[in-house]
């Protein structure tokens, strides 16, 4: 999976009077459209409306509100530099990949504009194989604007209703298209022209639940900010009937449901559905969580609680239990989280914030004691605090991001998050794939607790979107973060004999931690290889700590492939090819049990899992990672 940042080129930094690399060559017309594009951001500049607000909610909009009313002058010139030199490089990078050969084919109409390059088409998720020119004045911008005007998108003059899936049938028409995602109703007609899908993609759900659909092409896009404006309301669902709390947790175990309010399809699971209960101390609350199930572990458990606000998801093979709970009174921030792996109970103990007796824990909120197919549950995010930012090459930076003490949330091996930020007035989403602090212990100082903070190893892409946005982000800034996500099962290094890690560029993230894992815990393990492919020397992250980690166990080789090496470099240069591999791939015994695992980027993996399979590497022994 291509998890460390979206696809860029080495775009120069600029200041506004210096000439763009990549420029030299520029079409006089995309010049002129360059322009066009910056009198354009002027303009919404100068008509955004002031915004008002606490300081907090100001800070996230710092470039695009404070100076321009007013607030900071020098921060409107600045950002105004600071956006248009992005367009400028995004250009000079799409050039630069022309003349590599590795850009795609240019189109007519609206694929000649910056939003059309390969690092904006990801940032917002679409996709080119769907992708259809857009008519003028129909770019994201445009209707980043449009939603700002005040006008009414909906038709609804401000309302919101329930929408019945009677009333939703009957908007299935291009001029009158209501599409449900997630149980909200939005009118997506005003979008029709702007979608980069076309109008037809659109229309495939018109008058019907979307959410399938959408979670099949990019189910990790902001539609919620994208569409904010368009939304109609929810969907009428119609209320289960349910007895007091107080009244119901004296006839039953206060977590599980009488087999009458269980439905048909759940009830058909029988003893393996599970159940919660709860009891309490003069000081505690402990709310135990019965799964069913033996393989549960610290990293099947995200707790969040704000407020009285109190949220468990447990996950269960390929579903979520959930408990969302109205707590019926106040506790601390901090908790403790206890997994008793023999019989599959989790135990989560809150600290009240008051010794008082509790006659019944809370009130239930949307979606409370229901178990969900995962890939039918909405993303859930949690502000994090940026703690650290340090070099590891000259373009790759370490994140240290600090959970907030109300949660719990330890990321799976193989699996990857959310990082959402508001960029220009619209929350931008990317997927990146946690790492370990360090390769070697002694590289840990000062040593922090696992369970509070998470690490990325992002590479900048400076003619990028998102992670421009996120290197200047200051210590002490926030990011919102996702549960986690991946079908990589741990299952899969049970007596696991010989793993082979093929790595391109920043496709080294998910490795991290599977070398960890691997060195520590996997007894029957006899040899972990690594090929990590990179341009120059220079691009090796963790190239010293890879090193001395080999040194330190016997079990480990490495090998760096340069595919732009300098005269002096003596190792292996290319690209993954079947030399390469044949040579790499060779087994500890002949039928010893054997996983490969491969994460770079699309066209390297696409590549690499063919040759495996040239190689008579069976479907089972391959994981690639891929977005």
């Amino acid at each position: 999976m291509r998890l460390a940042g979206e696809r860029g080129g080495e775009g120069a930094n600029l200041s506004m009077c210096s000439r763009p690399r990549g420029l030299y060559k520029a079409r006089v017309s995309d010049l002129l459209e360059l322009a066009k594009i910056a009198r354009e951001l002027a303009a919404a500049f100068r008509q955004s409306p002031r915004r008002h607000g606490d300081r907090k909610r100001r800070r996230g909009h710092s470039v695009w509100s404070r100076g321009v009313h007013g607030h900071r002058p020098h921060y409107a010139a600045r950002g105004r530099r600071l956006r248009i030199r992005g367009l400028l490089e995004t250009l000079g990078g799409r050039r630069r990949q022309e003349r590599r050969g590795d850009a795609e084919p240019r189109r007519g109409g609206d694929a000649r504009w910056p939003w059309n390059d390969r690092s904006f088409r990801k940032a917002f998720a679409i996709q080119a194989p769907s992708q259809v020119p857009l008519k003028q004045g129909r770019s994201l911008m445009d209707w980043i604007r449009l939603t700002k005007s005040g006008k009414d998108l909906t038709g609804l003059k401000g309302r919101l209703i329930e929408v019945t899936e009677e009333e939703l049938k009957k908007h299935n028409k291009k001029d009158d298209c209501w599409i449900c995602i997630r149980g909200f109703v939005y009118n997506v007609s005003p979008y029709m022209e702007y979608h980069p899908g076309g109008e037809d993609e659109l229309m495939r759900a018109a008058g019907s639940d979307g959410t399938e659909l959408f979670d099949q092409v990019h189910r990790w896009v902001n539609y919620e900010s994208m569409l904010k404006e368009c939304l109609v309301g929810r969907m009428a669902i119609k209320p289960a009937v349910l007895k007091d709390y107080r009244e119901e947790e004296k006839k039953v175990l206060n977590g599980m449901l009488p087999k009458s309010q269980v439905t048909d399809t759940l009830a058909k699971e029988g003893p393996s559905y599970p159940s919660y209960d709860w009891f309490q101390t003069n000081s505690l609350v402990t709310i135990a969580i019965y799964t069913k199930q033996k393989d549960i572990n610290l990293d099947s458990i995200i707790v969040d609680h704000q407020d009285d606000s109190f949220r468990a998801e447990t996950i269960i093979k390929d579903c979520l239990y959930l408990i969302h709970i109205g707590l019926s009174h106040e506790v601390q921030e901090d908790f403790s989280v206890r997994v008793v792996e023999s019989v599959g109970k989790i135990e989560i103990v809150l600290k009240k914030k008051e010794n008082t007796s509790w006659d019944f824990l809370g009130h239930p909120l949307e979606n409370h004691n229901s178990l969900i197919p995962r890939k039918d549950t909405g993303l859930y995010y949690r502000k994090c605090q940026l703690i650290s930012k340090e070099n590891v090459t000259h373009d790759t930076r370490l994140f240290c991001l600090m959970l907030p003490p109300s949660t719990h949330l330890q990321v799976p091996i193989g699996q990857h998050v959310y990082l959402k930020l508001p960029i220009t007035g619209t929350e931008i989403v990317k997927p990146y794939t946690p790492v370990s602090g360090s390769l070697l212990s002694e590289f840990k100082e000062p040593v922090l607790p696992n369970n509070k903070y998470i690490y990325f190893l992002i590479k900048i892409y400076h003619t990028g979107l998102f992670t421009p946005e996120l290197d200047r982000l200051q210590i002490g800034d926030f990011v919102s973060v996702s549960s986690p996500e991946g079908n990589f099962k741990i299952s899969k290094f049970q007596e696991l004999e010989d793993l082979f890690l093929l790595a391109a560029g920043t496709g080294f993230t998910p490795m991290v931690k599977i070398l960890n894992y691997a060195l520590t815990d996997i007894p029957s393990l006899r040899k972990v290889k690594l090929m990590f492919f990179n341009k120059t020397e220079d691009d090796i992250i963790w190239r010293s700590q890879l090193e001395k980690l080999a040194f330190k166990d016997k079990r480990l080789d490495v090998e760096f492939v340069l595919s732009a090496p300098i005269s002096e470099w003596n190792g292996k240069q290319g690209h993954i090819s079947p030399a390469l591999l044949s040579e790499f791939l060779k087994r500890n015994l002949d039928k010893s049990k054997v996983l490969v695992c491969i994460c770079g980027p699309v066209p390297f993996t696409e590549q690499g899992v063919r040759l495996l399979q040239d190689l008579n590497f069976s479907k089972n022994e391959i994981h690639s990672f891929t977005a």
